[in-house]
């Protein structure tokens, strides 16, 4: 059960982010009903901040919600965020390579400080700071969509992404359109790997 927390903190995002945790550890199972009134009353709330919840859930697709039936926890989530990282993974690729023609474009200052090893000095995350630098706005229109989607499921060993910026970095910089997009594939595909175990682990009953 979803602990309630206090009134101040009551909103759609914080009720949002206690159902994904849910969701994600296995308490609330796929093809379960979420009815707004018994959550609202869960966590002491109007049942305003709940759609709002729900809504965003079902953006990121955690829950289906179907008129007339009300909201059920996805039972595609698993297959459906793998699908959509491959995706992500596509157009990231592409944006490095885009960077890398521009040598980096109106992002190349951050880009060669964090090739320089300060990555301290970054004016976004670096994954935005690489669609930047692609100066393809439709491409980056796109990975916000995406990434929207499956930010929760990305993971990573912090020292090990800190390591592959900084190469990547270099690459676009120099102007190197095959290691930047080979750079960048093997980056994202750890993150597939851990969304991967994630999801092969048991939940907790």
């Amino acid at each position: 059960m979803v602990e309630p927390f206090a009134r101040d903190e009551s909103t759609g995002d914080s009720i949002a982010h206690a159902l994904r945790e849910e969701i994600l550890s296995g308490r609330l199972a796929a093809g379960e009903r979420l009815v707004e009134e018994a959550i609202a009353k869960q966590f002491g709330v109007s049942r305003v901040p709940v759609r709002e919840a729900l809504a965003r859930l079902q953006s990121e697709g955690f829950v289906s919600i179907v008129r007339y039936r009300g909201a059920t926890v996805s039972e595609t989530l698993a297959q459906d965020s793998r699908e959509l990282l491959q995706i992500r993974r596509g157009l990231e690729i592409l944006a490095a390579q885009l960077a890398a023609q521009n040598r980096g474009g109106s992002a190349a200052d951050e880009l060669a400080a964090i090739s320089a090893g300060s990555p301290h000095l970054e004016t976004a995350p670096f994954h935005e700071l690489v669609a930047t630098a692609s100066g393809n706005r439709q491409l980056v229109e796109m990975l916000t969509q995406v990434s929207r989607r499956v930010q929760w499921g990305f993971g990573h060993n912090p020292e090990a992404s800190v390591n592959d910026h900084r190469v990547l970095a270099t690459a676009i910089v120099n102007g190197s359109v095959v290691a930047a997009g080979y750079l960048m594939d093997e980056h994202l595909q750890r993150d597939e790997r851990y969304f991967a175990e994630t999801f092969a682990q048991p939940r907790d009953a």
